[in-house]
């Protein structure tokens, strides 16, 4: 088993380096379907729902990968691939002021009006209710996952390591809704 899994991961890298960008799309689109599978399993639904998997897994290779890709490269443009602590302080503050709160206001946007077809007026109506107190939990949980990536992840994995801990967070808060649903109930 271990031969299977050490030649999977020889033949990503290979991919990974010859092709970069489509890697990290198609990796973060993977990732983010296998969590909205698994999302939905844990909340409940008895039939998956394809589409909402589908337009999760777009949303992952069409804008997570790419944007990842994009964004470490310019962060290691900026600061020229230092890895002092400094410089990983302001790359992780860099990154919660200007990446950190977009994606989180793009997500909100893109699941009230694309994944569940919401009129404009419910989705904002919905994300002024919601984003602030999204952004806040997102300020106390990904500046840890920043700093392990820039400290510690070499440029080509930051993609696939933000996209893992972003499928994990996606079930986590998945879980924390429907456990704030049932004590409602």
């Amino acid at each position: 088993m271990s031969e299977i899994v050490n030649e999977a991961w020889r033949k990503y890298r290979i991919q990974l380096q010859s092709y970069p960008l489509r890697t990290k799309a198609i990796t973060a689109g993977v990732l983010l379907g296998v969590s909205d599978g698994i999302a939905q399993k844990i909340s409940g639904i008895k039939k998956l729902q394809l589409r909402r998997l589908f337009l999760m897994m777009l949303y992952g290779f069409a804008y997570t990968g790419p944007f990842g890709h994009f964004l470490h490269k310019l962060m290691d443009i900026i600061f020229k691939g230092k890895k002092d602590n400094k410089t990983v302080a302001k790359k992780v503050l860099l990154e919660q002021l200007t990446s950190s709160p977009w994606n989180n206001l793009f997500f909100m946007l893109y699941y009230g009006l694309v994944v569940e077809g919401r009129p404009w007026s419910l989705v904002k109506t919905k994300v002024r209710k919601d984003y602030p107190s999204v952004q806040l939990t997102a300020w106390k949980f990904w500046p840890i996952v920043g700093w392990v990536n820039y400290q510690y992840m070499p440029l080509q994995f930051r993609v696939l390591f933000h996209s893992f801990i972003g499928s994990c967070w996606a079930i986590f808060l998945n879980l924390k809704a429907r456990s704030v649903v049932i004590k409602q109930a």
